[in-house]
């Protein structure tokens, strides 16, 4: 268990990464093709994955130095998802470029304790010392080849879940967002108890606490080795599997009636949907509505939660699953490719 501590000025201190962080998604990824773990979630991405792998010697090249760095279970060092990168890759690898050659020294020994580290490692600071260029280059080419054809998706899945963390913080509090991370985590205050492979306490001591939605953590949410470093919790979000096909437009219809599906990908458009704004979207009473909204609920496919005087509605995993291949005759407005799912760092 991961046992995180706050003091009053910490929980006035708690932010959400606004944007997917693409060197936390490349590492957690890598992890992700190291293992069959989560195969609902990610074989259909790993069979893709697999398939370039076998025709590109290049991209094969980048992944086997980043397994060397990046075990699938274990410690994997901190210099390779450094914080404040904007969502930027090309930021987060100019900060992985500028470590710091003591913190690269220290995270490297670490990592040596336990396999061995690439060639490259064990130059540092020698003469001809080319420094992380190699490095540098296969986050580069890794992240181009495997996760930038799916970006779109990987950041409509965040994007939603953001949606809905920020939605909570507004209106419950900082108290509510804690509460809403279970069960990945318990609100025990002033302690967030996670779960986690190794037992270790992060105390925050005013610096707050930075949480990060990722589409490719899995299991379990991850943070920092380093206590020294910015607290970061990264967690997992809901999605639907990367390149599925899903259900086609006329298999949806055939499957739960126009209607019905449309006010399924109407709910699954937004973050969180009114009853009156789904009648309206799609077009038909509000009665009709209410109707709809319930048959899918009790299908497992939309949760409902009250909000004030409101009634919110958002697609379930289940439900983003069966949109998962996009049905554009039903609504204007793409419909979301996201999933639930955790990493280990």
């Amino acid at each position: 268990m991961l046992r995180v501590h706050f003091t009053p000025h910490d929980l006035q201190n708690i932010r959400i990464a606004q944007h997917p962080d693409p060197l936390w998604e490349l590492v957690c990824s890598v992890c992700r093709l190291q293992t069959r773990q989560g195969p609902l979630d990610f074989g259909q991405w790993r069979g893709t994955a697999y398939d370039r792998l076998r025709r590109d010697p290049v991209v094969k090249g980048a992944l086997h130095l980043l397994r060397l760095l990046i075990p699938a279970s274990g410690y994997i060092p901190d210099f390779l998802t450094p914080s404040n990168t904007g969502g930027e890759l090309f930021a987060g690898i100019d900060q992985v470029r500028g470590t710091p050659r003591g913190q690269l020294t220290r995270e490297l020994t670490r990592l040596a304790e336990s396999r061995p580290v690439p060639a490259w490692a064990t130059t540092l600071g020698r003469p001809g010392d080319k420094g992380l260029v190699p490095l540098t280059k296969a986050l580069a080419t890794y992240h181009r080849a495997l996760l930038q054809p799916f970006w779109p998706r990987i950041r409509t899945a965040i994007d939603n879940d953001i949606g809905r963390r920020a939605s909570t913080l507004l209106g419950g509090g900082t108290q509510a967002l804690l509460e809403g991370l279970r069960p990945l985590a318990r609100w025990n205050s002033p302690t967030l108890e996670v779960d986690y492979p190794v037992d270790r306490d992060l105390h925050l001591a005013g610096r707050g606490l930075l949480l990060v939605p990722s589409y490719f953590c899995w299991g379990r949410p991850t943070a920092l080795a380093d206590p020294g470093l910015t607290p970061v919790l990264v967690y997992p979000v809901a999605k639907v599997p990367l390149d599925g096909e899903g259900a086609t437009e006329q298999g949806l219809v055939r499957l739960l009636g126009r209607t019905r599906a449309a006010v399924l990908a109407e709910v699954a458009n937004r973050n969180a949907r009114t009853t009156s704004e789904v009648a309206e979207a799609v077009g038909v009473t509000l009665p009709s509505v209410s109707y709809q909204i319930g048959v899918l609920r009790d299908g497992g496919l939309v949760a409902s939660r009250r909000d004030g005087k409101y009634v919110l509605h958002t697609a379930t995993p289940l439900g983003l699953r069966l949109l998962g291949g996009g049905t554009p005759g039903l609504v204007d407005s793409p419909l979301p490719r996201g999933p639930f799912s955790l990493c280990s760092k």
